[in-house]
């Protein structure tokens, strides 16, 4: 549902967030203060390929939603979670761009195929604006781009290495948001929703993270199995799983879901766990044990903490979290446990407005 309705104004910054589960729409003005904002719930992975057309009730909500500021709109901006090794900022999308962010798909494909799609789609709207408004991309993977060597390489192959096999981080766009809001000088982000990651931050530098080289590596997510040995991956494939298989049952039927065989909403299994349900306790506990080994680890790259901020659905809302974080980490020296709320569009909008103004 919307959030409100303030009226269209010159200079407008549409900020389109297509993520894993949700696709949130966002007007903010030229300060980057927001407008208006809505989100409608889908799987990203089930649009087409890029080229093929928008499904019917997505084109309609997306149209219904938009029209209204369409005549304002001077810039479009789009979550791209994965950029690879090339695109380290805000980008501004031409034909050799979009090619490139066409043949980056397979490294995140719940991702990157539907932010595809709709910078096609939100072209295609536009083309009845006078002056079509520039589009630019902002990057999930931009913010890590500062690990150090030791810190996004993996221990394989020279080869494998050489093909771009690396540690990408992702989830950037809101944690360099928690790190403009918590300025302290070692900071860890936790990123807690249908996605989660960790990072490390130093100075407002990215130097440590839990997603690799896509966002499948790390904690335990809604349906994303997070870390697991690679070799119970080469089990099951000589047990006769094909990729699709094993990709479908990683990415959609493990996390909390698969742990708990009820749900991948942490709302949810907290009300489950309260009434004894034994897979909800295991989801929940499972989930807090490795956020609790992944800060142990950030807080070793980072030689101490002054802060750790949760953000993302579970990070800002659940108390619960927060409180057994509180106690389950009172070993570590003195700091600063907040949440934050989530701000990707916002700092989309902030990364835009700067490329563009350039130095």
């Amino acid at each position: 549902m919307a959030e409100g309705w303030t009226a269209p104004a010159p200079g407008l910054v549409l900020a389109v967030n297509a993520g894993s589960s949700s696709l949130k729409l966002t007007v903010l003005d030229g300060q980057q203060q927001r407008l208006w904002q809505d989100q409608s719930s889908w799987d990203g992975g089930l649009l087409g390929s890029p080229g093929s057309p928008m499904p019917a009730p997505i084109d309609a909500w997306l149209r219904r939603q938009l029209e209204p500021w369409k005549p304002r709109i001077e810039r479009v901006v789009h979550r791209l979670v994965h950029g690879g090794v090339a695109y380290r900022g805000a980008t501004r999308l031409s034909p050799a761009v979009m090619a490139d962010l066409t043949r980056l798909i397979p490294l995140a494909p719940l991702h990157n195929g539907a932010a595809v799609q709709l910078i096609a789609w939100t072209q295609d709207w536009l083309e009845a604006v006078h002056a079509h408004p520039p589009q630019w991309a902002c990057f999930d993977t931009a913010f890590h781009h500062t690990l150090a060597a030791e810190a996004r390489t993996y221990a394989i192959p020279l080869a494998w290495r050489e093909a771009g096999l690396q540690r990408f981080g992702f989830h950037g766009l809101n944690h360099q948001h928690v790190a403009g809001v918590v300025a302290v000088p070692r900071l860890i982000s936790c990123h807690l929703g249908a996605g989660c990651s960790l990072c490390a931050i130093r100075e407002g530098r990215s130097i440590a993270t839990t997603m690799g080289f896509t966002p499948l590596e790390g904690l335990v997510m809604a349906t994303r199995s997070g870390s697991v040995d690679p070799g119970l991956v080469l089990h099951q494939l000589r047990a006769g799983f094909s990729v699709d298989e094993l990709d479908q049952a990683l990415n959609h039927q493990s996390g909390l879901l698969g742990l708990s065989g009820l749900s991948g909403d942490m709302r949810e299994l907290r009300v489950a766990a309260a009434e004894g349900h034994p897979g909800a306790e295991l989801a929940i506990a499972v989930f807090r044990h490795q956020l609790l080994e992944g800060i142990g680890a950030m807080a070793a790259s980072l030689g101490g903490v002054d802060a750790i901020a949760l953000s993302g659905g579970i990070g800002q809302h659940d108390g619960a979290l927060r409180e057994e974080l509180r106690q389950a980490l009172a070993w570590l020296p003195p700091f600063e446990l907040v949440q934050v709320a989530a701000d990707e569009e916002g700092q989309m909008a902030r990364d835009c407005l700067a490329a563009e103004a350039g130095p």
